[in-house]
């Protein structure tokens, strides 16, 4: 493989040896009887990768001017979005105040048209008061002569010169003339009373009928001026929605500029992507080749430099070993000069006399040699030290095998103690608890029968237990089999005869009791009793009879508040069981 200028080069130099291959700088690759590429120049890869840069820049730049104008574009529906919301908060507030003061006008006229009514009503009352005023006055007048005339009347009766008889009937007729004067007199003055109370109203009505009517005068002018600043505020949202309409349009514009800028930008990204695409299939192409070559060349001058090294080796071991320079050594058993031949695969016997070099026997002969070394094996310089390193390791392992052989040892001494420990234990509970169980059991059902029995009975470690029960006048033996009750009661002995088995200072039962009749309630309670003696007893219950039985009584209540409270009672003395 050679590198020539131009193929002209190229040329001449496959045609004086026809094994070699030549590659112009061009990238035009000849052999003998082939030859790769051509005489036309394509488009260099550095104008390539410009144009595709230029492109890519190209579409970047729409791409950044698409996003600002789509930006905008949302910047500007924003703003529109909030003028016209503005608008139509400034419409709603205008009609609101329209209707406020629609309102408003409506309160002032019949405010307006209570308060004429009121001053009706007041000059009604004044003209009632002026014409009640001549008539108390007459009253008045009239009540006084007769008060002067019962006077006269009363001098006279003083005097004994009438008889008696006329005497009375005057004096009667006077006493109805007076009772007639003050029923006028108490008539005028209630009226005149009313007529003033009247009035007094009439004239409070009038002075809240005025106050309530300059109130609304006033929101009245309020809602006006808030009508004048909502249309000015509508006038301004309107200008604010017209102008982000407009902005709206723009934005629009510059987006529909942007895609159209951005489409071309696109449409010359495409054809330039299938440019780059075919210049970079090319690229790989020469690349693939260009490794080749190297590759093939690098590995000439590998051989070429171990060829080297190798003669210099085989010239100084001639020197060192043979005391022989290389020229003498050339000049003496040069490959023109006959050599005697030891023997091939051919003829594996010794031949005499010498013969000329034959370098295919001596090829087969070196690798023939080469396999058997190759059989051999590598040798490992450092096998020594590995041996050593693995011996060592060896002997760690060892030890820390040995020890993990007498910890296993130990463990399973020390498992094997925990379970004849736990073997022992297991039996003496069983055997306590089921000898307590019998006794409870026929207890609690005079007659029956019930046992604790061990489905394995070899293996204490893996054994279960199941519980027999016969109550009195039953054959049958299962617990699934009884009642609510029985089964209860069942469950109750099995776990006092644990209690009485392996005795605790204190035991807390919550309603063991619910599901029984009062017959087993009153054996239960013996049962209690004889646990008292040893133990102390916290029982959570509703039966009346346990609480009898109890020593102290501690329940909770509601008090009148709604609040719980604990109440407890000290029984002295209990009564029999």
């Amino acid at each position: 493989m050679v590198v020539t200028a131009d193929l002209d080069e190229a040329r001449l130099a496959v045609r004086q040896n026809p094994a070699c291959k030549a590659v112009t700088r061009a990238g035009d690759l000849l052999g003998s009887h082939w030859a790769h590429g051509g005489a036309a120049r394509p488009q260099s890869l550095l104008e390539l990768r410009a144009t595709a840069d230029d492109a890519a820049a190209g579409l970047a730049g729409a791409q950044r001017r698409c996003d600002e104008a789509a930006r905008e574009l949302a910047a500007a529906e924003q703003a529109e979005e909030a003028a016209r919301r503005s608008a139509a908060e400034a419409l709603a507030r205008r009609q609101q105040a329209d209707t406020a003061a629609a309102e408003v006008s409506g309160r002032l006229g019949r405010l307006a048209g209570a308060a004429r009514g009121a001053r009706d009503e007041a000059d009604r009352l004044d003209a009632a008061i002026e014409a009640a005023g001549p008539a108390a006055e007459k009253d008045l007048a009239r009540l006084e002569q007769l008060r002067k005339e019962l006077l006269d009347a009363e001098a006279e009766a003083d005097e004994p010169d009438e008889p008696p008889e006329e005497m009375s009937g005057r004096r009667e007729d006077l006493a109805d003339r007076c009772t007639e004067a003050r029923n006028a007199e108490m008539e005028a003055r209630l009226e005149v009373r009313t007529a003033e109370e009247r009035l007094r109203a009439i004239a409070g009505r009038a002075d809240s009928l005025t106050a309530a009517a300059t109130a609304e005068r006033q929101a009245r002018a309020r809602l006006a001026q808030r009508r004048r600043q909502r249309a000015t505020q509508a006038a301004v949202a309107g200008a604010v929605a017209l102008g982000a309409r407009y902005a709206a349009d723009e934005a629009e514009r510059s987006v529909a500029q942007a895609l159209e800028l951005r489409t071309q930008a696109e449409t010359a990204s495409a054809g330039g992507a299938g440019e780059l695409k075919i210049v970079r299939a090319r690229i790989r192409e020469l690349a693939a080749d260009l490794d080749t070559v190297v590759s093939t060349a690098h590995g000439t001058e590998i051989a070429r430099a171990e060829h080297r090294l190798r003669l210099e080796q085989l010239a100084e071991h001639a020197l060192e070993e043979f005391g022989v320079q290389a020229d003498v050594l050339i000049a003496e058993y040069g490959p023109e000069l006959p050599v005697p031949v030891i023997g091939d695969e051919d003829a594996p016997s010794l031949t005499a006399g010498p013969s000329r070099y034959d370098r295919a026997a001596a090829v087969r002969r070196a690798a023939e040699a080469q396999r058997q070394l190759d059989r051999l094996g590598k040798v490992n310089p450092l096998a020594l030290e590995e041996y050593a390193a693995l011996t060592e390791r060896h002997a760690f392992l060892a030890t820390q095998l040995d020890d993990l052989r007498k910890t296993r040892r130990d463990l399973l001494t020390v498992v094997k103690e925990v379970d004849d420990r736990v073997q022992e234990v297991f039996a003496s509970a069983y055997a306590d608890t089921a000898r307590e169980f019998e006794q409870l059991f026929a207890r609690l059902f005079p007659g029956g029968q019930g046992n604790l029995v061990l489905t394995e009975p070899d293996d204490m470690l893996a054994t279960g237990i199941e519980i027999e029960a016969r109550p009195p006048g039953k054959k049958v033996k299962r617990l699934s089999l009884l009642s609510g009750g029985e089964r209860s009661l069942t469950a109750i002995a099995y776990l006092f005869a644990i209690f009485k088995a392996r005795p605790s200072p204190f035991y807390v039962l919550d309603e063991v009791e619910a599901a029984l009749d009062d017959t087993n309630l009153q054996r239960l309670l013996l049962v209690f009793e004889e646990l008292r003696e040893s133990s102390q007893l916290i029982i959570v219950t509703h039966q009346r009879r346990s609480m009898e039985v109890a020593d102290a009584l501690y329940g909770i209540t509601m008090r009148g508040d709604g609040v719980s409270t604990v109440i407890s009672q000290q029984i002295a003395t209990r009564q029999p069981a």
